[in-house]
């Protein structure tokens, strides 16, 4: 069963990725290029070459979760970033425009009310 909400911490990996790589794989490539465990509630997204495949890979209470989408038309659009090594952080609403092959460039986020505690 897929959990996934806006309290996860998504983070794309925006170099191009090996579709063929699976849990292993790619957590061994969050491990060696960003440096960190994929075991605490991170949700870590590749892409390959031609932007129409996706793979979410995400650690749920006792095992990996990897998801898979393949859109059957048109590409996944990018978000814009001038990180060396290719790891961009994500919000949810990001993740789900991304997810869902929706543009991403022009989102602009309203002022909403927070109280003050």
């Amino acid at each position: 069963m897929l959990h996934l909400s806006s309290s996860h911490k998504f983070h794309l990996y925006a170099l191009p990725t090996d579709m063929r790589k699976s849990f292993d794989g790619l957590s061994g490539l969050v491990n060696n290029s960003f440096g960190r465990r994929p075991v605490f509630g991170e949700v870590f997204a590749f892409i390959n070459k031609r932007n129409d495949k996706l793979k979410l890979l995400h650690w749920q209470g006792r095992g990996f979760m990897l998801d898979y989408k393949r859109l059957g038309k048109g590409t996944f659009e990018l978000p814009q970033y001038d990180m060396p090594e290719g790891w961009v952080s994500l919000g949810y609403t990001h993740m789900v425009m991304l997810a869902d092959g929706l543009s991403i460039k022009n989102v602009k986020k309203r002022k909403r009310y927070q109280p003050n505690f």
